[in-house]
């Protein structure tokens, strides 16, 4: 496996390898970085890179302010020829130091004569080229009257403004050549006559993917980046790229080439400075490793916390369930022991109204003899006139009787007492009123008061 798909999933190496085949470009780390910049949406990275292919701006190219260029003199590649047109003349028969120095003053009185001419110019003339013009509209002029004068045989020429340009070479990660023209100057008629239009010229552009934006000095998008750019002589070809972070004059051509050494000078200037994109590719990937690794770890952590807090509710809720469990309990306990309070309350409150006992020898008495829970056997007489509830009563007060109990016949079984709301007219309606709450656990054990 490639070191640059190594941390790829199996479906980001199928759309890098289809990016690839539909985008014609050989560099796996360059598709990789078009595609990471697009969240990996292989259908807008390739109409993206239609864009570029076809001169048109990308999304990225409608940023509020285009990046800063770095224009020091001192660290870019110059290349320069003298005009074909506008050679100083010497006479042939002087020597040659003295033929220079007559073609240096020559120059010099020219520059100096010009220079005070454009001064007095500007103050009695405004340029026109400095109101405030559409940049696209100045750009799509000079490709259309470039397409009518030499041709449509030239390279892809971007179709949009320089800060456009220069937002999308940035982000694409390519070298952004800049061409001006000078409508004036037979040089500049001629490079694009038999350079621009070269097809060795054209084909290295392609291959190498470059963005080619051109606009002439006569419209206000061109005499712009001509300020800019401090154009010394014309044709004018600036090559721009990416290095240590800041958009980068690096190379410059100008006046006029032939194709075979135009392109020699491009390779070279290329050649020089493509480490600077290939550092760049390698930090963009880096950086969108890290990205991705540090969103995953927070996708992990945010997960782990997902299910801790998950498990403190679930134990939350245990623990709540717990404690109304145990206030239920205490709440039961609390009302029997209540209840049994009252019962023997009850009980002691009763004890006086216990029937007295007949005398043995009492005609009008009966013997009734009782089976206690615990087996013991207890007997006691009543008077004939005694009712139901007088019995209740003496087995209710009895130190062995349960407090819950009813009272029936062995054989044939016959209830006697069951209806405990009587017997509550003699111990209170708030006695019936507990018990009534705590009736759930007569079903537990039934016999347990059967008696």
């Amino acid at each position: 496996m490639d070191p640059i798909d190594a941390d790829l999933t199996d479906d980001q190496q199928v759309k890098l390898c289809t990016f690839q085949e539909l985008s014609n470009i050989d560099n796996a780390s360059v598709c990789r970085d078009i595609l990471q910049r697009h969240n990996w949406d292989l259908e807008v990275a390739v109409q993206e890179q239609l864009n570029i292919t076809e001169g048109r701006p990308t999304v990225f190219a409608s940023e509020s302010g285009p990046p800063a260029v770095v224009n020091e003199l001192h660290r870019q590649q110059i290349f320069s020829t003298p005009s074909l047109f506008n050679q100083t003349w010497t006479p042939g028969w002087l020597p040659r130091p003295l033929a220079f120095t007559v073609s240096y003053m020559f120059r010099f009185c020219y520059d100096l004569f010009s220079s005070v001419v454009r001064f007095a110019y500007s103050i009695l003339y405004t340029d026109p080229r400095l109101q405030l013009t559409d940049p696209i509209v100045d750009v799509a002029n000079f490709i259309t009257s470039f397409n009518e004068t030499f041709g449509e045989n030239h390279p892809v020429f971007y179709q949009g403004s320089y800060g456009q340009a220069l937002s999308d070479a940035k982000q694409e990660l390519k070298f952004l050549l800049v061409y001006l023209h000078d409508q004036d100057n037979q040089d500049c008629n001629q490079f694009c006559r038999s350079t621009l239009t070269n097809l060795e010229v054209i084909d290295y552009i392609k291959e190498n993917n470059m963005i080619c934006w051109a606009c002439s000095t006569s419209t206000g998008e061109g005499y712009k980046v001509e300020q800019v750019m401090q154009a010394g002589a014309y044709p004018f070809v600036a090559v721009i790229v990416l290095k240590d972070n800041r958009m980068t004059i690096v190379g410059r051509l100008e006046g006029p080439f032939e194709p075979v050494d135009f392109k020699r000078r491009l390779v070279y200037i290329v050649s020089a400075n493509e480490n600077f994109l290939a550092a760049a590719r390698a930090e963009r990937i880096e950086r969108s490793f890290n990205q991705s690794l540090r969103a995953q770890q927070d996708e992990d952590y945010l997960e782990s916390l997902r299910q801790d807090q998950e498990k403190e509710r679930l134990k939350q809720e245990q623990r709540q369930r717990e404690k109304e469990e145990e206030d239920r309990l205490r709440r039961i306990r609390e009302l029997e022991e209540e209840q049994r309070n009252n019962i023997r309350q009850q009980k002691m409150d009763l004890v006086s109204k216990v029937p007295e006992e007949p005398a043995p020898d009492d005609s009008e008495a009966v013997r009734i003899v009782f089976k206690m829970p615990n087996g013991k056997r207890l007997e006691r007489r009543f008077f004939n006139t005694n009712s139901v509830n007088d019995v209740y009563i003496f087995i209710f007060c009895h130190p062995d009787s349960p407090d819950y109990f009813e009272i029936a016949t062995n054989f044939p079984r016959k209830v006697l007492c069951t209806d405990w709301p009587k017997f509550c007219y003699f111990i209170g309606w708030y006695t019936w009123k507990q018990f009534s709450l705590l009736s759930w656990d007569r079903t537990l054990d039934p016999g347990r008061y059967s008696h």
